[in-house]
């Protein structure tokens, strides 16, 4: 954070001028500045006490005409040295938490290295396949028996067969839109839990 400024020429001049109306404190902080030159750091305590004076006096001058050339003074920020044992101890850490991360990443791995898969290997792999048949042909068996019994239950209703047909295709598309939302919503939750 700046705490000063480093003095133009046209500040010191009017420094040097005024130095006799500022408090003995400032007056040593500008003396130390005249004898350095320009680029002396000047505290803003200073410029502020300039700035009253030229209030007082009724000055048609303006502080900023006299901080022409100047600049603001923003030390140096010193970093310091990092404790080794501090460091060594991170390290240590890193190393540890690079271990866990490995581990984590190779936990189900098998490590014996075999050329052909087992038997439940393979058991494992045809099961959602065996699963994915039987859902469709239970799909396709309840829609057909939903047509079936519509198409046979209406011969009660209706004489014509043109009805009995379009009221069995209309009951078996309920059916089988109600039993695909079923299907979704079952696959929807056995993706959420992979």
């Amino acid at each position: 954070m700046a705490k000063g400024c480093q003095a133009g020429r046209e500040l010191l001049r009017v420094l040097q001028e005024e130095v006799t109306l500022f408090k003995p404190d400032s007056r040593a902080a500008i003396e130390a500045a005249l004898n350095h030159g320009p680029g002396a750091v000047i505290p803003f305590s200073v410029l502020r006490e300039l700035r009253g004076i030229l209030q007082q006096r009724e000055s048609p001058f303006y502080l900023h005409e006299f901080l022409e050339g100047s600049e603001l003074y923003l030390p140096t920020v010193e970093i310091p040295e990092r404790n080794p044992v501090l460091v060594a101890r991170l390290e240590k850490i890193k190393a540890k938490l690079s271990n866990e991360e490995y581990k984590r990443m190779t936990r189900n791995v098998n490590n014996q290295g075999r050329r052909h898969g087992t038997l439940a290997d393979l058991a494992k792999q045809v099961q959602p396949i065996k699963k994915m048949v039987v859902t469709v042909f239970n799909f396709f068996v309840t829609v057909a028996a939903a047509f079936a019994c519509t198409y046979i239950g209406s011969q009660y209703i209706f004489a014509e067969s043109a009805s009995r047909v379009l009221s069995s295709v209309i009951v078996a598309s309920l059916v089988g839109l109600a039993e695909l939302y079923v299907l979704v919503r079952t696959m929807e939750g056995e993706l959420g839990q992979l």
